[in-house]
């Protein structure tokens, strides 16, 4: 019950701040963000909503976006969902009471600390969104929404086939494990009909129409069907297929509406469209989608077997870049494509390694400004999150803004994709068996064809690869002079500072450790740093 309180307080003191339920156009949630279409921008308090305990950034894209972290979001969304329907018809509410953070800070008047290198990510992240609003990107984007609501669902059947594997493999409760087969693999076999279903809500068709055309797909009865001088196979286009034909439904649909009259329109537009649709997915796009599918897995089983190693190098050094390009999108429905045909996908833990190199440039960054006490603090708080592959707040609160770390963190996620990757072409395959977790998340969903011991073994090393070179590569090379010089100070206010900003210079205490103020920090949470993709 404490839980359940802790979850509608959060939920509580976010409707507030961002300007209330009259204010809240649209609400849903990923892995880890609570994303909010508002009609008023300017009726947010961004620094109020960082400076709150359960919100460890925000990010403003195409929706507004509030990080609160795996397993957090999922039980603060239907609490705020629930409040903002109890105050939808409520005036929109007035500008939020100056949070504590308002107040002048003396630290701000002297080093650069953690919120104002938090405000430069924020600024970069606002430049890199303007940059990214280009069709193929938006494009990418709806591809993205698609298959982000399925994550849990393969989260969950991707670990309860872990857990069956291994019973299957110790022989234990061999009644059981048919059971944990089924549960594992009922949704994967009807993939297919959620993918269809989601493609036509996002590219603005009937979402009921766009899963009954993809239901085709997986339908038994297209074995008795031959296309292409070839029989078709259930499931023969997978999810490629489905978002084809759920985006050709949409179409369809669009077109009837506009020449259907409308007194007919509730019997012809819904008949017309799985019926055209439905023609060209059997006699056409389940052969060019299955062909397509093979390729996929074909060319990854490839590449990795011959040149694992240096793919693994490119691929863990080029994904935070990717990530800020809104490229890496395009990677979902491949990682899906490979779970369904494979079991796993054996890109996943190679791109974790970027992560890897994050965490480790972070803690040498930490090291390296000893003097900072805003920028440790923000380090301290958000290591946790990044070690569970949650890094937005360590990328874009830290090494983003500072520049040259970021690119040791690439360095970093190099080594270690390099790593894994040379294992994959030695023979040990490394995957994953859902796609969203990463970091020390992703061990639960790990899966390969040398026993799970290995590939564990494997996963690990990579990790721990990537968290030494992006240290090293931090360390030794992240940091030039004028950056040292301009970062690596104390945020103690000097009497000079605090007279140029009118302030009161605080009390002396008895306190010897690096930071020596005795009255609170006026200023939001240094940990609570704008997040990313």
């Amino acid at each position: 019950m404490a839980t359940e309180d802790k979850n509608r307080a959060t939920a509580a003191a976010i409707l507030p701040l961002v300007g209330g339920a009259a204010n809240v156009a649209s609400i849903a949630h990923c892995m880890t963000r609570l994303r909010l279409g508002l009609h008023d921008r300017s009726l947010v308090d961004d620094e109020a909503l960082k400076a709150l305990p359960a919100v460890m950034g925000v990010v403003e894209d195409d929706t507004y976006q509030i990080v609160l972290g795996p397993g957090t979001v999922a039980r603060v969304t239907p609490e705020f969902e629930h409040l903002v329907e109890e105050g939808r018809a409520a005036a929109p509410a007035a500008s939020p009471a100056p949070a504590p953070g308002d107040a002048p800070s003396a630290s701000a008047a002297s080093a650069v600390s953690a919120d104002e290198l938090a405000a430069q990510g924020a600024a970069i992240k606002a430049q890199q969104k303007a940059k990214n609003a280009t069709p193929f990107k938006l494009f990418l984007r709806k591809i993205a929404n698609i298959f982000v609501p399925l994550i849990p669902a393969l989260i969950g059947c991707g670990i309860i086939a872990g857990l069956n594997g291994l019973l299957v493999n110790l022989e234990w409760l061999p009644v059981v494990t048919p059971a944990l087969a089924a549960m594992a693999s009922g949704f994967m076999a009807l993939i297919a009909v959620f993918v269809g279903y989601n493609t036509a809500k996002e590219f603005g068709g009937t979402p009921i129409l766009g899963g009954a055309v993809a239901a085709i797909i997986v339908f038994p009865g297209v074995a008795n069907i031959d296309a292409f001088g070839q029989t078709l196979s259930p499931g023969q286009g997978g999810v490629l297929g489905a978002l084809g034909a759920a985006v050709l439904a949409v179409y369809v649909e669009k077109w009837c509406r506009r020449w259907v009259p409308e007194a007919l329109d509730v019997l012809v537009t819904p008949t017309l469209t799985v019926l055209i649709s439905g023609l060209v997915t059997i006699f056409g796009l389940m052969y060019v989608a299955g062909e397509v599918s093979s390729a996929i897995g074909t060319f990854a089983d490839w590449l990795l077997s011959n040149g694992g190693a240096g793919a693994g190098f490119v691929l863990g050094g080029l994904f935070l870049p990717l990530v800020m390009l809104g490229l890496h999108q395009a990677l979902i429905p491949i990682h899906t494509t490979l779970i369904e045909q494979q079991g796993y996908t054996v890109l996943l833990p190679i791109l974790a390694m970027a992560g890897a190199g994050q965490v480790g440039a972070a803690v040498a960054v930490y090291f390296r400004l000893p003097r900072n006490e805003s920028i440790r603090r923000t380090i301290k708080s958000a290591l946790p999150a990044g070690l569970l592959g949650v890094g937005e707040p360590l990328i874009y609160g830290v090494s983003l803004p500072l520049g040259r770390p970021f690119i040791t963190a690439c360095v970093g996620g190099a080594f270690g994709g390099g790593f894994v990757g040379l294992f994959n072409q030695l023979g040990d395959t490394v995957g994953s068996t859902a796609i969203g977790p990463s970091g020390w998340a992703l061990f639960p969903l790990l899966d390969g064809n040398h026993g799970l011991g290995s590939t564990i073994a494997i996963y690990g090393g990579g990790l721990l690869v990537g968290y030494v070179a992006g240290f090293l590569a931090t360390y030794f090379f992240g940091f030039g002079k004028e950056l040292l010089a301009e970062f690596n100070v104390s945020q103690e206010p000097t009497p000079s500072t605090v007279a140029a900003t009118g302030g009161t210079p605080p009390a002396p205490t008895a306190t010897t450790g690096p930071d020596h103020r005795d009255h609170p920090d006026p200023g939001p949470d240094p940990a609570k740093a704008p997040a990313g993709v």
